[in-house]
């Protein structure tokens, strides 16, 4: 398995895919110049040498805002901007992302039961209050 350094650079951030995390893991433990590289590599990191690709990543440039996750959840964007959205996490698999998306359509869902509850306590608590003429 050839891996490259911006690879390993991502593998250090944890913005890879799980499987391919698992599988620079796995590499490493048998292939002690996989390991020196990343040992370079957190060395170079550490004394203040950022390449733009590390700083990309470090800071996920290329992520879209959680509103705008909130709003590709509602179907609300602009065709283009669902498109990328939609590639950067089926395509992509930003883990952030993902992570990011999980949560919003869990609170929607927290939401809309919540809602559901609140409806019927409101009807139940007008029955025999709302009379028929």
């Amino acid at each position: 398995m050839l891996i490259s350094d911006s690879e390993l650079e991502a593998f250090l951030e944890e913005a890879l895919p799980a499987e391919m995390m698992a599988s620079i893991e796995q590499a490493m433990r048998s292939d002690q110049q996989l390991r020196h590289r990343l040992v370079t590599l957190i060395r170079q990191r550490d004394q203040g040498a950022h390449t733009v690709g590390a700083i990309w990543r470090r800071y996920r440039l290329s992520c879209p805002t959680r509103e705008q996750l909130g709003s590709y959840l509602l179907g609300a964007l602009d065709e283009g901007v669902g498109e990328y959205i939609r590639f950067h996490l089926e395509t992509i698999e930003c883990r952030y992302c993902q992570a990011s998306l999980a949560d919003l359509q869990r609170r929607q869902s927290e939401s809309q039961r919540v809602q559901g509850k609140r409806r019927r306590r409101y009807f139940q608590s007008s029955v025999g209050r709302v009379r028929r003429d």
